[in-house]
């Protein structure tokens, strides 16, 4: 297809439907495991009770509203970087490489990417950063749902592989106890390597 018909499309898509996608990661913290990013479009027509910032949901709150967003919106997407993503990049351009997977992702095209933050991934389309955006815009807080949620299971499935560390409770952030795993244990194949805490101990 000729580029000039894929853009004259893709621009006739966007001005058509004036969709907004929210978009907000989850991971960016913790010693450990991937950072995940999700991407939301709202649907209007089919309203949610009780989107906000997914720290300020319990777990299982949090776990009831990812099956409701999955099912009630336009479309999602929920994309991740690596541990060995973050090692080479370093944890910021990591988290804006998954915001870019999930933005890439979503089956329709968005007119306006609003994201949680002051930094903004590298796209083609209009973005705009809203620094507490998850507190603030209902797709961010989807979407900061969806990335959390993906995060915490994660954790829950790699504790399996691996219950001596303890993922299931500390979900891979620095605590004490988490330290003290690390310590006894040294860091499994999951830890970021270029996190001082890990770093320190190999």
């Amino acid at each position: 297809m000729p580029k000039s018909s894929h853009t004259f499309q893709a621009s006739l898509a966007w001005d058509v439907g004036g969709l907004v996608a929210g978009v907000d990661e989850a991971g960016r913290g913790p010693l450990a495991g991937p950072v995940m990013a999700a991407a939301v479009i709202l649907d209007d027509r089919r309203p949610i009770v009780g989107l906000a910032d997914s720290k300020k949901i319990s777990p299982r709150r949090r776990e009831a509203l990812f099956d409701e967003i999955r099912a009630k919106a336009l479309c999602c997407s929920i994309a991740q970087a690596s541990i060995e993503e973050i090692d080479t990049l370093n944890i910021l351009q990591a988290t804006m490489l998954a915001m870019r997977r999930a933005v890439m992702g979503l089956r329709l095209p968005p007119k306006l990417v609003l994201v949680d933050g002051n930094r903004l991934p590298v796209l083609d389309i209009r973005a705009e950063a809203i620094v507490k955006g998850d507190d603030k815009v209902p797709a961010i807080s989807a979407a900061s749902i969806l990335a959390k949620v993906s995060r915490d299971r994660w954790c829950q499935e790699y504790h399996q592989q691996f219950p001596q560390y303890g993922f299931d409770k500390h979900k891979g952030y620095g605590t004490a106890d988490h330290l003290a795993a690390l310590r006894l244990h040294g860091p499994c194949p999951q830890h970021r390597r270029t996190f001082k805490p890990v770093t320190d101990l190999l």
